[in-house]
C-alpha cells in the first residue's frame, strides 16, 4: 500500500490538529528523503559480479605464487 505524503496529512488532520500533522508530516518526508540514497537491487547484483571477478582474479594470482614456489625448490 503506497501512500502520499498529501494523503498521510489529510488523514492525520482529521485525527490531531493540522499543525502536529504538518509537523509530522515534514518529518517523516525528511526521513524518507534520507534513504533515498540506499543501493538498489541492480546496484546489489552488479557488485555481487564485480566481487566475483575479483576472488577469481586474486586466486588465480595466488594459484599461480603457489605453483611458483613449488617448482623454485
Amino acid at each position: 500500500m503506497n501512500i502520499t505524503v498529501t494523503q498521510l496529512y489529510a488523514l492525520l488532520s482529521e485525527k490531531i490538529d493540522k499543525d502536529t500533522a504538518e509537523n509530522l508530516t515534514a518529518y517523516i518526508e525528511a526521513k524518507i528523503d534520507k534513504t533515498a540514497h540506499l543501493a538498489s537491487k541492480e546496484d546489489l547484483a552488479n557488485t555481487k559480479t564485480d566481487m566475483i571477478k575479483w576472488f577469481v582474479g586474486l586466486f588465480m594470482a595466488l594459484a599461480l605464487m603457489v605453483i611458483g614456489l613449488y617448482f623454485k625448490k
